[in-house]
C-alpha cells in the first residue's frame, strides 16, 4: 500500500494527467508485439545455429533497438548482430498485422484524449516504416499527431527519437510525458527531462525494472492509464 501511495505522490508532482502531449512507446504499449518479435527472434536465431538452450528469455529482446538489441542480449559482434537484425526483418515485415495488435482500449484511448485537446504522439525505436505500417494496419494511424520510429539503425536511440518528436511537434518537456514499457522508455524520457509512465499490460518486465528505473507511475491495464491520463 505505501508503494502505491508513493507513486501517487509522484503522478500528483510530475501532474501527468493535464501535460498536453503524451508521447507513446510501440512494442508492448500501443501493440502486443511480444509473441511476434520472440517467435520471429527464435527462429531467425536457430536457423542460425544458435542452441535453444542457449537463447534464454527472449523477451529481453523487447525494448532496445536493433540491431544492438542482440548484442545486448547475446555479447554477439556489431557484424552477427546486423545480420541477425536482417534475416529477422525480412521474416517479421511478412508476417502481417498478426504480429503487431493494438491492445484492445488503445483506440479509445488515443480517442478521448484527442477530445480532451490533447496531442498524441509515438516514439519508438523501431524502423519509421515498420511504424507506419503497423498503425495503418490496426486503423490509427490517423489518431497521433506525430508518429516517429528511427531512420537510421546507426541513429536511433530512443532518447534521440523523443527528442526529435518534441522538436518536431515544437513542444517543451515540461508539457510532454511520455509511455512505455521497459527501463529503456523511462531513461529516454528522463534524458529529455519527461516523465514516464510504465504499464505492465504488455507482460515485457517486471514492475521492478520500472520502478528502479524511476517511472513517475505504473499501471496494469489500458483503463488504469486511461484513469491516470484523463482523470
Amino acid at each position: 500500500m505505501g508503494d502505491g501511495r508513493a507513486r501517487g505522490r509522484e503522478s500528483m508532482r510530475w501532474d501527468v494527467g493535464s501535460r498536453k502531449l503524451v508521447l507513446f512507446d510501440f512494442d508492448g504499449t500501443i501493440a502486443d508485439t511480444l509473441p511476434g518479435i520472440t517467435s520471429t527472434a527464435r527462429r531467425v536465431l536457430l536457423e542460425r545455429g544458435y542452441p535453444e538452450e542457449d537463447l534464454g528469455d527472449l523477451s529481453r529482446l523487447v525494448g532496445p533497438p536493433f540491431p544492438q538489441a542482440f548484442s545486448l542480449v547475446y555479447g554477439v559482434s556489431r557484424d552477427e548482430a546486423e545480420a541477425i537484425t536482417a534475416r529477422y526483418r525480412e521474416i517479421y515485415a511478412a508476417g502481417g498485422p498478426t504480429l503487431w495488435p493494438a491492445f484492445a482500449g488503445i483506440a479509445g484511448l488515443l480517442d478521448n484524449l484527442r477530445a480532451e485537446g490533447r496531442r498524441v504522439a509515438v516514439a519508438s525505436a523501431k524502423r519509421q516504416e515498420m511504424v507506419d505500417h503497423a498503425l495503418a494496419d490496426e486503423g490509427i494511424i490517423n489518431l497521433f499527431d506525430v508518429a516517429r520510429g528511427k531512420r537510421d539503425d546507426r541513429l536511433g536511440s530512443k532518447d534521440a527519437v523523443i527528442a526529435a518528436v518534441l522538436s518536431d511537434m515544437g513542444v517543451s518537456p515540461d508539457d510532454a510525458v511520455m509511455v512505455g514499457d521497459r527501463k529503456y522508455d523511462v531513461e529516454a524520457a528522463s534524458a529529455n527531462g519527461i516523465p514516464c509512465v510504465g504499464v505492465l499490460y504488455g507482460h515485457t518486465c517486471e514492475r521492478e525494472e520500472l520502478e528502479e528505473a524511476g517511472a513517475c507511475d505504473i499501471v496494469e491495464t489500458v483503463e488504469d492509464l486511461e484513469r491516470l491520463l484523463l482523470g
